[in-house]
């Protein structure tokens, strides 16, 4: 058996760990709730964004023209990832979802230093890296999106740019989305994933409009506008969902670091009682043994 002053020292440090990975778990569940709170600020630009997107198809008939006039065979893809650790297997997720894609068919743009990392210790070919802050300024994710655009547009490799990132489906469940941004052909998915991600796909579609809508500078260079926007503005909402998801994965991963040092320094306890009982009983036969040879 260990002896006390061992346990003692064991006990010392799981305890600083238990108060620790404890705090840790406070600040992720705030930091959770700003994220949620950012993203439900952002709600009424993207539902205005959604109804002006709805009444331009309704009128004009016809899908849009791409966004980042790609036409090529390589794939972009914009990964999401954590700066820092200790967030469960959120991070690995991602990069199994990466490790999955051929690697001569895409190129990357790394959001997180973890995958910037990965990106570059796999071979792959990471064409930026970008960092976001938690509190997930569009200025931050406005850059991402221009970059991507403007990579995809003076190459003219890429026929697709994609967005792979852990979406916040609830607290203690995040799950790896790969989501296609452009070319935005056909920006229906995009309003069904607003109404989906506002919870409003079982809500009533808004009344057709009837009036005559008049378009400046014109109706055809509006919709060939939409595209950026709708990009710009599905990424940050991406980008507050994964930061969402972060924050949840940690909090989760550190509440259950807490309960395990909780357990641990129970058992702890339980072991230095029996020792420190051991020493006792010990010492009392220790000491009945020497009265006794002292009587005879």
């Amino acid at each position: 058996m260990k002896g006390m002053r061992e346990i003692r020292n064991r006990m010392k440090a799981v305890a600083s760990t238990g108060q620790i990975t404890h705090a840790m778990e406070l600040v992720a569940a705030s930091k959770m709730k700003r994220a949620q709170n950012s993203a439900e600020a952002g709600r009424a630009y993207a539902i205005l964004l959604m109804d002006l997107t709805e009444t331009v198809l309704e009128r004009l008939g016809k899908m849009i023209s791409r966004a980042a006039n790609a036409t090529g065979k390589k794939r972009l893809v914009i990964v999401f990832s954590t700066d820092k650790g200790l967030c469960g297997s959120l991070n690995s997720n991602i990069f199994k979802a990466v490790a999955e894609i051929p690697r001569e068919e895409a190129d990357y743009i790394a959001v997180g230093s973890r995958a910037g990392r990965f990106i570059a210790k796999t071979g792959r070919a990471l064409k930026g890296q970008f960092k976001i802050s938690d509190a997930v300024a569009f200025a931050e994710t406005r850059k991402v999106a221009e970059f991507a655009m403007k990579l995809a547009r003076d190459s003219g490799e890429y026929g697709s740019i994609e967005v792979l990132y852990p979406i916040f489906v609830n607290t203690l469940r995040q799950e790896t989305a790969l989501v296609k941004l452009a070319p935005a052909d056909d920006l229906t998915p995009f309003i069904e994933r607003l109404r989906k991600s506002y919870k409003m796909a079982d809500v009533a579609v808004a009344a057709r409009e009837e009036r005559n809508v008049k378009f400046e500078p014109s109706a055809g260079e509006v919709l060939a506008r939409l595209p950026q926007y709708y990009i710009r503005q599905s990424l940050h909402h991406i980008a507050l969902d994964a930061k969402a998801s972060e924050h949840s994965a940690r909090m989760v991963a550190m509440k259950s670091a807490s309960d395990n040092a909780d357990a641990l320094l129970s058992e702890l306890n339980l072991e230095y009682n029996k020792a420190r009982q051991s020493a006792i009983t010990t010492e009392i036969l220790e000491l009945s043994s020497a009265a006794a040879e002292t009587g005879d």
